[in-house]
């Protein structure tokens, strides 16, 4: 072994590394995102937020929870974001391993047919038989390896991100859909009640047009008005049927009915927290994929500019080697060697350019990328907590409504038995009503989905 060689292959490693100190990759700067006013109308100082409660505090419904446990047990979607992250663990264990040296190993036996003399005709065998093991490293100078090893660690976080967001959004698809099927049941009993409604008020009219009160025409229109209200309801159990089934596939079980309570059960948070919008950057799950995926491309861009720059390869090899099988595994077999080698980029038509180009143009895209998904974030927050604020202003007046539409029906029918009022009255009372009803269910389901809306656009369900 060289050690001449061996200390020139030391002196020029030494030497790059005083070279490296030119910081031909630079540190990592997270990407500029404005979060000043993100959330409109709203100028929140206090950090408390919604997404810090876990799920199982924020729905107390207790048939729901079991639900959203058994959908983060079983969805699909899920379980193929798990896997992704084990694609990018090993992509992350492989960029480990590049740290250490490439070692083979070898075993040869080689017989060989040799003349004694040029002009003879025959000759002797002659045998020879190795064992030994190739060694390469490359160092890392410029710190190519080591970014390419943190880039595929933001790779393995922002799987892990990834995973967040499905199971955020996982979570607020259970529930949305939950509560719609909670609705539909409301607004089918509703439905099916006032269907009971006109037709005890078709047998009235019937008996007032006995009495000469009303015309034949009045019974008519009240017949009518019942079917109105009856054709709705088989659109009504299918609504139903589809959203149990659309549940069921986020469950990750095959479509069927879907065990649930009742829409008046349920209960509103009477205070909604939103934060900072600040927060929005360690809370959201998209936003956090958003930031490591531009992370994972800064490294890239670092790795793709050190190929400019040339590489210092280490290779040696050592092992046994005798003519004989019996004489390998004495002293006088072994042999080895090392060897250092220098390779500077000089024309690679245009390859290492272009690395770094698309390296740069992805970087840029990552960047746009967050500054998107982060304004998106605000939006979402803006519009749940807006939608919230109307839901409850309407459901207010809509009590207001549904008590005045009450006690209309109940004068125009009372007025009807007297004639003075006429059936066309008693009729329109009569749908009104039902129309708030079902718009009351309406605004219910939205104070509950802008909730948990609001809950996932904030980054909650993942904790």
């Amino acid at each position: 072994m060289n050690r001449k060689l061996l200390w020139q292959a030391f002196a020029v490693l030494v030497l790059l590394q005083v070279l490296a100190a030119c910081r031909i990759t630079k540190p990592y700067e997270g990407p500029k995102g404005k979060t000043e006013g993100l959330y409109r109308d709203q100028a929140e100082t206090d950090t408390a937020t919604l997404a810090d409660m876990p799920w199982r505090n924020m729905f107390s419904d207790t048939t729901l929870q079991a639900l959203i446990q058994e959908g983060l047990n079983n969805n699909l979607d899920l379980k193929a974001a798990l896997t992704r992250i084990e694609v990018a663990e090993a992509n992350l264990y492989q960029s480990r391993m590049a740290f250490f040296p490439n070692v083979t190993g070898n075993g040869t036996g080689v017989t060989a047919k040799v003349p004694q003399v040029p002009s003879a005709a025959t000759g002797f065998a002659r045998q020879q038989f190795q064992l030994y093991v190739n060694a390469s490293w490359e160092a890392d100078i410029w710190g190519r390896l080591r970014s390419t090893r943190k880039s595929n660690l933001a790779q393995v976080l922002r799987s892990e991100a990834t995973r967040r967001a499905i199971q955020t959004q996982l979570i607020s698809d259970i529930a949305n859909n939950y509560y719609s099927l909670l609705a539909l049941d409301a607004q089918l009993a509703i439905t099916q009640k006032n269907v009971e409604i006109w037709q005890q008020n078709v047998e009235t009219m019937q008996a007032l047009k006995e009495a000469a009160v009303v015309t034949g025409a009045a019974v008519v229109q009240s017949e009518a008005s019942q079917y109105a209200a009856e054709v709705t309801i088989p659109s009504l159990k299918q609504t139903v049927r589809e959203t149990e089934n659309a549940l069921s596939v986020l469950l990750g079980r095959a479509p069927g009915a879907i065990k649930r309570t009742t829409l008046q059960e349920q209960q509103t948070m009477e205070s909604l927290q939103v934060g900072v919008p600040a927060q929005l950057l360690s809370n959201r799950p998209d936003v956090q994929e958003a930031e490591l995926s531009y992370r994972s491309t800064f490294e890239l861009t670092n790795a793709a500019r050190t190929y400019f720059y040339p590489t210092l390869t280490l290779t040696g090899n050592g092992g046994l080697s005798a003519l004989s099988l019996g004489n390998l595994f004495s002293t006088a077999s072994m042999f080895g060697n090392i060897a250092a080698g220098i390779a500077q980029p000089i024309f690679a038509r245009g390859a290492n350019v272009a690395r770094l180009r698309i390296a740069k143009a992805d970087q840029e895209q990552a960047l746009l990328n967050f500054q998107q998904t982060l304004l998106t974030a605000g939006q979402e927050v803006s519009n749940a907590l807006f939608a919230y604020q109307t839901a409850t202003e309407r459901a207010m007046i809509r009590g207001r409504q549904l008590n005045a539409l009450n006690r209309s029906v109940d004068y125009t029918k009372e007025l009807l038995k007297y004639s003075s009022a006429n059936y066309t009255e008693v009729l329109v009372a009569q749908q009104s009503l039902l129309s708030a009803e079902l718009n009351s269910v309406s605004d219910r389901l939205q104070q509950l989905q802008s909730v948990v809306n609001l809950y996932r656009a904030l980054g909650g369900g993942w904790q």
